[in-house]
């Protein structure tokens, strides 16, 4: 299959809404607010086959010691291809030289991250207050 993956936020607001809606994430349920998320993310990479949008992750970052991936998401036809990988490789070497790079992993994914190299910190709890329900 033929991937393409692009380094651009520049991503059109119904492409993104339908890629989120695929893997049912309440965010694809805002598509305005989620285009002005992408958009101003430090940095996003996503994944294409031909002009079907596949995949995505986006960082927000301090720019020079902290990055945070926010979204990484896959279309379910998509999955177990490589394509998560490659665009967690593609983003974290970006931040390769940056002190701490976080993430908050759902129970179903963390093997992915740990594959990776992400680990628990001890101590540690990820907190949440979200107005998406």
């Amino acid at each position: 299959m033929d991937i393409r993956y692009s380094h651009s936020n520049e991503v059109d607001a119904d492409k993104l809404r339908q890629l989120f809606l695929s893997v049912d994430w309440e965010s694809g349920k805002h598509p305005e607010e989620l285009h002005q998320a992408i958009l101003n993310s430090h940095s996003v990479v996503t994944a294409w086959h031909g002009d079907k949008l596949v995949g995505l992750v986006n960082a927000l970052s301090d720019g020079v010691m902290t990055a945070y991936f926010h979204y990484m998401l896959v279309r379910p036809d998509y999955q177990n291809q490589g394509i998560g990988k490659e665009l967690m490789t593609e983003i974290l070497g970006k931040y390769r030289e940056y002190k701490t790079k976080v993430l908050i992993s759902y129970a179903e994914a963390e093997s992915f991250y740990r594959s990776l190299g992400f680990r628990a910190e001890k101590g540690a709890v990820p907190l949440y207050i979200s107005e998406l329900v």
